[in-house]
């Protein structure tokens, strides 16, 4: 058995795209139109693990309320720097919705609601100000 990949209906592609690649920094590695079903779909891996791929599904046209996506857990990404991360994101306009407090773990949602975790690479990175003292929002 191989694990393949986990999919994740979205609602903008476009803008799942922005929070994925630009933001989290994973790569497209294929995308397939299927105009018969009125889907797209792109898959998208991290640079140091491409086998371990997402699914990103967009349904053309489609009105579907999908929720808060509580019922799934999360995504988790080891990072290089969580500090970094979480300045490009926040500069991009995202939440952080579970600051890096203590400089090894983060919470951050896509535009569809999808937690993604943050965990520094190695040892816990210092706490530093804004992080260290910046409280939890909303729901990760």
């Amino acid at each position: 058995m191989k694990y393949l990949h986990s999919m994740v209906r979205v609602r903008d592609l476009e803008a799942s795209l922005r929070f994925y690649c630009e933001g989290l920094g994973l790569r497209e590695v294929r995308r397939r139109d299927v105009p018969a079903g009125k889907f797209t779909l792109v898959f998208l891996a991290a640079p140091e693990s491409p086998e371990a791929e997402i699914e990103l599904t967009y349904n053309w046209d489609s009105s579907e309320d999908y929720g808060s996506a509580r019922n799934f857990g999360h995504l988790a990404f080891r990072v290089p720097d969580i500090y970094a991360l979480c300045s490009h994101l926040q500069s991009m306009g995202y939440t952080i919705h579970r600051p890096p407090r203590d400089g090894h773990m983060a919470f951050v949602r896509s535009p569809d609601l999808i937690s993604v975790e943050l965990l520094q690479a190695g040892e816990a990175l210092a706490p530093v100000e804004p992080w260290a003292s910046m409280p939890n929002t909303g729901s990760w």
